[in-house]
């Protein structure tokens, strides 16, 4: 027999030394991925060098690297990303494509690529210069941008009107990027309020505050944090979901531009609550500059011993870290975030068991919006019956809203609970834009309620749940019974007479074909087919049936698909084809190519 041994060659030494520094775990496959493509350096050798440092199969690195849409295997120049979801398209970002493309062809050193919603819907079109954000971006805007220009951001430090700010209080007047600024501004008096008691103590207060979920199902916090409290094991963690890539949403990135410390404080306040030592925040790729100004804060909070070990002397230790995605819609799913968060494709888990008994490495974990943590402070601070008296709602508290499209103040505001659609585009939208009239609007996100008229005037709750648009009746402060609007996450897109019911449908479903991560059926077919029936219905291609077979795609993704973004997807269709049954009808029948919209 031969004593020969098999030499192995030493793994590449930059490669090496980058998952060294994210922690030589599988856990940090997807960063040293990250930091591979920001050296226009993510090749297949290089992945299966990554594989080597971080003793993973070499498959399961090349999977992560294809999963995520801002990871490239192909060799790339300056990276322009111009985002083509609904509020962009609905303000003519194909227009701005096809002129970043000419500029881009003459500058010679760019590569422009189609990016679903980039969380920037305030500023539509918005592109992605790299890292930077820019917008809006006309088309004749698109020669600036290539030479360094990168439009205005909104300005949200005066209030509309109407507005109970509490979240948002602080816009304009705290300095984002100062711990000092925040101290003096009263950030953290609720954490320091905290550490006088008992955790159970601000378990309880929260739970008594009714404070429920923003992210768009409504859970209660609350009940959320007890569920971990109550696991015996440990250690448990606290996520923050900052993925937010819904289109139509874009409210927690101006909370962790405006007040990054507000966030923090109430991340270690549900940590303390539930016996947390851990928290992560994971935030979408597309949010560099909000990753940045986190870590900031993060930084400047250690130094003032408001995180980190012994937290004001109170024998309390949390240490809390930013985490960046890499593109993908399904990382808004917490269970596919997890996954995530453990250096995997971000697909979906199967549940039970749930994230508060086995989330975060197997462990409890309490996985909340980012604008949840930031209505925590305000309500130990304050109090849970200060909290609950904001509104004359059976909803307690305030909410960040977002109305955008055809109004005249599109934008950010934040009120009680118990608004009427009329009251969001009139009080706080500044009513419809001249020449406009009221047509639809897409209520919630992108996975929302397609609602017309004649529901203007009823009320927007969670009541209806997130999985039955407005389909629920409730009993409202005045006995009588009505259908609510689903609020989802809060966001409002306002259509007016010039846009095509079936038009805007269809680029949903380009948006949900898209971003669907394939791993079941019903969701990776499903949106795929219906795609391709609104693609031919809005050319005037359709074949007879178009609009049932449309239905039929609907009701079987909300019933089989794996995980709740793929049931919600036949949310907007089926409303659309029950309120808008006749404009798909003519569609159908009719074979011409829809022009409006």
């Amino acid at each position: 027999m031969s004593n020969n041994k098999i030499k192995y060659k030493p793994v590449d030494l930059h490669i090496q030394k980058m998952a060294e520094h994210h922690g030589s775990s599988a856990e940090a496959t997807l960063e040293v991925l990250r930091d591979l493509d920001t050296e226009n350096n993510l090749t297949p050798e290089n992945i299966t060098e990554t594989a080597r440092a971080l003793n993973i199969p070499a498959h399961q690195a090349y999977g992560i690297a294809t999963f995520y849409s801002m990871l490239s295997l192909e060799q790339r120049k300056k990276v322009l990303r111009v985002c083509d979801g609904p509020v962009c398209w609905l303000k003519r970002a194909g227009e701005t494509r096809s002129a970043i493309d000419l500029a881009a062809i003459q500058k010679g050193d760019l590569t422009v690529e189609r990016s679903s919603c980039l969380g920037l819907c305030d500023r539509a079109p918005a592109v992605l210069v790299e890292e930077e954000q820019a917008g809006p971006v006309e088309a004749e805007d698109a020669i600036k941008l290539c030479e360094g220009w990168r439009g205005t951001p909104t300005d949200y430090s005066k209030p509309r009107p109407g507005e109970k700010r509490v979240m948002t209080a602080l816009i304009g007047i705290v300095d984002p990027d100062s711990g000092d600024s925040a101290l003096k501004h009263g950030v953290y008096d609720g954490l320091k309020k905290a550490l006088q008691q008992e955790p159970i103590a601000v378990l309880t207060e929260v739970e008594a505050s009714g404070l429920q979920g923003r992210g768009g199902a409504g859970f209660p916090v609350g009940r959320k944090w007890r569920f971990v409290a109550s696991e015996k094991r440990t250690p448990r963690y606290i996520v923050c979901n900052a993925d937010e890539s819904e289109p139509l949403i874009f409210k927690d990135r101006v909370l962790i531009d405006t007040n990054p410390h507000q966030l923090i404080e109430g991340m270690t306040l549900g940590a303390y609550a539930t016996g947390a030592c851990e928290g992560y925040i994971y935030i979408r790729g597309e949010y560099e500059y909000q990753a940045r100004r986190l870590e900031l804060a993060i930084k400047q909070a250690e130094e003032k011993n408001l995180l980190g070990e012994n937290i004001l002397g109170s024998g309390f230790s949390f240490k809390l870290h930013v985490h960046r995605g890499a593109g993908a819609y399904i990382c808004g799913e917490e269970t596919a975030l997890l996954e995530s968060l453990e250096g995997k494709r971000g697909e979906p888990r199967l549940r039970p068991p749930y994230p508060p008994q086995a989330g975060f490495r197997g462990q409890p974990t309490a996985v909340n919006n980012v604008e949840s943590f930031c209505a925590v402070p305000h309500i130990i601070k304050n109090g849970a019956e200060w909290w609950r008296n904001l509104t004359d709602d059976p909803t307690p508290g305030t909410k960040v809203y977002m109305v955008l499209g055809h109004v005249r103040k599109p934008g950010l505001f934040e009120a009680p609970f118990g608004l009427t659609l009329r009251q969001v585009i009139e009080d706080f939208g500044g009513g419809m834009l001249p020449g406009s009239h009221f047509n639809f609007a897409l209520c919630g996100g992108a996975a929302g309620t397609i609602v017309p008229p004649a529901l203007m005037e009823n009320h927007i709750d969670y009541s209806s749940g997130p999985l039955k648009g407005v389909t629920r009746d409730i009993k409202v402060m005045d006995k009588r019974w009505t259908q609510v609007i689903s609020m989802g996450a809060g966001s409002f897109l306002i259509c007016d007479q010039t846009v095509s019911p079936v038009n805007f449908l269809r680029e949903l479903l380009h948006f949900f074909a898209s971003e669907s991560c394939g791993k079941c059926t019903p969701c990776r077919v499903g949106t795929w087919r219906s795609l391709q029936i609104l693609d031919q219905l809005t050319a005037g291609k359709s074949t007879a049936g178009a609009s049932d077979e449309l239905k039929t795609l609907a009701e079987l993704m909300r019933d089989s698909s794996f995980c709740g973004l793929g049931q919600s997807v036949g949310i907007p269709m089926l409303s659309a084809l029950t309120h808008f049954g006749a404009e798909f009808a003519r569609a159908e029948n009719e074979h011409e190519p829809i022009i409006r919209g």
